[in-house]
Protein backbone atom coordinates (compact mmCIF):
# COMPACT_ATOMS: atom_id res chain seq x y z
CA UNK A 1 0.00 0.00 0.00
CA UNK A 2 0.85 3.26 -0.48
CA UNK A 3 -0.34 6.45 0.74
CA UNK A 4 -0.34 10.11 -0.01
CA UNK A 5 -1.39 12.13 2.69
CA UNK A 6 -2.36 16.04 2.57
CA UNK A 7 -3.59 17.97 5.39
CA UNK A 8 -6.11 20.55 3.51
CA UNK A 9 -7.12 23.59 5.00
CA UNK A 10 -10.13 23.06 2.31
CA UNK A 11 -10.84 20.42 0.04
CA UNK A 12 -13.63 19.92 -2.71
CA UNK A 13 -14.68 17.00 -4.84
CA UNK A 14 -17.09 16.68 -7.80
CA UNK A 15 -17.29 13.24 -9.73
CA UNK A 16 -16.90 14.05 -13.53
CA UNK A 17 -16.77 10.79 -15.13
CA UNK A 18 -17.66 6.70 -13.72
CA UNK A 19 -14.90 4.43 -14.49
CA UNK A 20 -16.22 1.65 -12.61
CA UNK A 21 -19.44 0.60 -13.51
CA UNK A 22 -19.93 -2.28 -11.06
CA UNK A 23 -19.89 1.33 -8.29
CA UNK A 24 -23.17 2.72 -7.83
CA UNK A 25 -24.27 6.55 -9.26
CA UNK A 26 -22.76 9.50 -7.83
CA UNK A 27 -24.19 13.01 -8.89
CA UNK A 28 -22.93 14.95 -6.36
CA UNK A 29 -19.11 15.99 -4.83
CA UNK A 30 -18.60 17.45 -0.92
CA UNK A 31 -16.25 19.77 0.58
CA UNK A 32 -14.35 19.86 3.71
CA UNK A 33 -12.44 21.58 6.15
CA UNK A 34 -9.33 21.12 7.96
CA UNK A 35 -9.06 17.97 6.72
CA UNK A 36 -6.84 15.10 6.23
CA UNK A 37 -6.76 13.79 2.67
CA UNK A 38 -5.30 10.42 2.21
CA UNK A 39 -4.77 9.55 -1.27
CA UNK A 40 -4.60 5.71 -1.23
CA UNK A 41 -2.72 3.20 -3.09
CA UNK A 42 -3.76 -0.71 -2.28
CA UNK A 43 -1.69 -2.66 -4.33
CA UNK A 44 -2.42 -6.77 -5.34
CA UNK A 45 -0.41 -7.93 -2.65
CA UNK A 46 -2.31 -5.87 0.27
CA UNK A 47 -4.92 -8.72 -0.56
CA UNK A 48 -3.49 -10.93 1.35
CA UNK A 49 -4.28 -9.97 4.49
CA UNK A 50 -6.76 -7.01 4.44
CA UNK A 51 -6.74 -6.94 8.67
CA UNK A 52 -3.16 -5.85 8.85
CA UNK A 53 -3.16 -3.75 5.64
CA UNK A 54 -6.36 -2.20 7.21
CA UNK A 55 -4.90 -2.22 11.04
CA UNK A 56 -1.68 -0.60 9.27
CA UNK A 57 -3.64 2.41 7.13
CA UNK A 58 -5.81 3.27 10.48
CA UNK A 59 -2.83 3.57 12.56
CA UNK A 60 -0.96 5.84 9.68
CA UNK A 61 -4.32 8.01 9.21
CA UNK A 62 -4.51 8.97 13.05
CA UNK A 63 -0.93 9.49 13.36
CA UNK A 64 -1.29 11.93 10.64
CA UNK A 65 -4.12 13.56 11.59
CA UNK A 66 -2.70 13.93 15.22
CA UNK A 67 0.25 15.68 13.63
CA UNK A 68 -2.08 18.03 12.03
CA UNK A 69 -4.50 18.83 14.83
CA UNK A 70 -7.44 17.44 13.06
CA UNK A 71 -10.25 14.71 13.59
CA UNK A 72 -11.76 14.96 9.71
CA UNK A 73 -9.93 12.47 7.50
CA UNK A 74 -11.08 11.55 3.63
CA UNK A 75 -10.42 8.20 2.00
CA UNK A 76 -9.46 8.88 -1.63
CA UNK A 77 -8.87 5.90 -4.25
CA UNK A 78 -5.62 6.92 -5.78
CA UNK A 79 -4.33 4.06 -7.58
CA UNK A 80 -1.15 6.20 -9.69
CA UNK A 81 1.51 5.60 -6.92
CA UNK A 82 2.53 2.42 -7.77
CA UNK A 83 2.75 -0.34 -10.36
CA UNK A 84 -0.02 -2.87 -9.65
CA UNK A 85 -3.18 -2.77 -8.26
CA UNK A 86 -5.62 -4.59 -6.18
CA UNK A 87 -9.01 -5.46 -7.21
CA UNK A 88 -11.22 -2.62 -6.94
CA UNK A 89 -13.81 -4.40 -4.64
CA UNK A 90 -11.23 -4.98 -2.21
CA UNK A 91 -10.20 -1.70 -2.41
CA UNK A 92 -13.95 -0.51 -1.83
CA UNK A 93 -13.98 -3.16 1.15
CA UNK A 94 -10.99 -1.73 2.68
CA UNK A 95 -12.03 1.97 2.69
CA UNK A 96 -15.65 0.75 4.37
CA UNK A 97 -13.68 -0.78 7.41
CA UNK A 98 -11.16 2.11 7.56
CA UNK A 99 -14.41 4.15 7.27
CA UNK A 100 -15.92 2.21 10.07
CA UNK A 101 -12.93 2.06 12.59
CA UNK A 102 -12.29 5.75 12.23
CA UNK A 103 -15.47 6.39 13.02
CA UNK A 104 -16.12 4.27 15.91
CA UNK A 105 -12.86 6.34 17.59
CA UNK A 106 -14.28 9.45 17.12
CA UNK A 107 -12.84 10.82 13.92
CA UNK A 108 -14.83 12.28 10.85
CA UNK A 109 -14.44 9.87 8.10
CA UNK A 110 -15.55 10.43 4.60
CA UNK A 111 -14.76 8.78 1.14
CA UNK A 112 -14.73 10.54 -2.27
CA UNK A 113 -16.68 8.93 -4.98
CA UNK A 114 -15.52 5.55 -5.35
CA UNK A 115 -14.70 4.41 -9.20
CA UNK A 116 -14.85 8.25 -10.61
CA UNK A 117 -12.69 10.51 -11.85
CA UNK A 118 -13.12 13.84 -10.33
CA UNK A 119 -12.20 17.41 -10.45
CA UNK A 120 -10.22 18.44 -6.72
CA UNK A 121 -9.53 21.18 -5.46
CA UNK A 122 -6.87 21.30 -2.76
CA UNK A 123 -6.29 24.53 -0.46
CA UNK A 124 -2.66 22.94 1.41
CA UNK A 125 -0.74 25.26 3.82
CA UNK A 126 2.66 25.17 3.37
CA UNK A 127 4.37 23.30 6.48
CA UNK A 128 6.45 20.38 6.46
CA UNK A 129 3.94 17.71 8.61
CA UNK A 130 1.17 18.83 6.02
CA UNK A 131 2.42 16.25 2.94
CA UNK A 132 2.73 12.98 4.30
CA UNK A 133 3.89 9.33 2.25
CA UNK A 134 4.61 5.98 3.45
CA UNK A 135 4.49 2.80 1.94
CA UNK A 136 3.96 -0.57 3.48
Amino acid sequence: MKILMIYCDSFTFQPISKTLEEFPEVTGGSSFEKTLVAFIHAESGDEEDMKAVETKLVKNLKWAAKKNNTRSVVLHSFAHLAETKANPKFTKELFDKTQARMRNTDYSCEQTAFGYFMDLNIDAPGVSQARIFKAF
